[in-house]
């Protein structure tokens, strides 16, 4: 890893894509349907490895890496570039939203502070990125990822939000993203 860079393109990463201003998109079901939908495309046809994932209200993480013939990088900036179009369609769309004003205030509020976006922003720049090399960060980071919705009193149970991959490791069920399994010891 160097600064906020991924350098080990096909190396596991712990990400955590936050939208701007730390705004709640999120609390909508639609909304993170369009992320779940779009991971799934990525681990079909862009050579994405989701090995676990959470989607809270104003962020997501992710433990992912990428096929040998792919760079994560490119994975990830495809993916956020798509979401994002998506979801400012939909909150453009939808009249339903009652926060509709107020969330692309912000977005745009944001987009005049990145000179690659001109109208609204939804995504922050930085992933954070932290490669993961040895189990112990590994099992330390799947731990934070399925624990997070249970530390925001979501939910009592990991495996019991269904916008995390909680179940595919607890329960063997498999969950709304395709996952990668890793060999983690999650009961240890």
């Amino acid at each position: 890893m160097n600064g906020h860079k991924i350098t080990n393109q096909q190396g596991l990463h712990f990400i955590t894509p936050t939208i701007v201003g730390w705004l709640d998109v999120f609390t909508r079901k639609r909304y993170k349907d369009i992320i779940v939908e779009s991971l799934n495309f990525c681990t079909s046809n862009k050579g994405l490895n989701v090995h676990a994932y959470v989607i809270m209200s104003n962020h997501m993480h992710l433990i992912v890496s990428a096929q040998e013939e792919y760079e994560l990088s490119n994975i990830i900036r495809d993916f956020k570039r798509h979401t994002s179009k998506k979801i400012i369609a939909e909150i453009l769309e939808n009249t339903k939203e009652s926060r509709q004003v107020w969330l692309l205030k912000l977005m745009k509020y944001f987009a005049k502070y990145n000179k690659n976006n001109t109208n609204y922003q939804f995504w922050k720049r930085d992933n954070y990125p932290i490669e993961l090399s040895s189990p112990k960060w590994i099992k330390a980071r799947f731990d934070y990822i399925h624990l997070n919705p249970v530390r925001a009193g979501l939910v009592n149970l990991p495996e019991h939000y269904v916008y995390s991959s909680a179940c595919d490791y607890v329960k063997n069920i498999t969950g709304l993203v395709e996952i990668s399994p890793l060999e983690v010891d999650y009961h240890a």
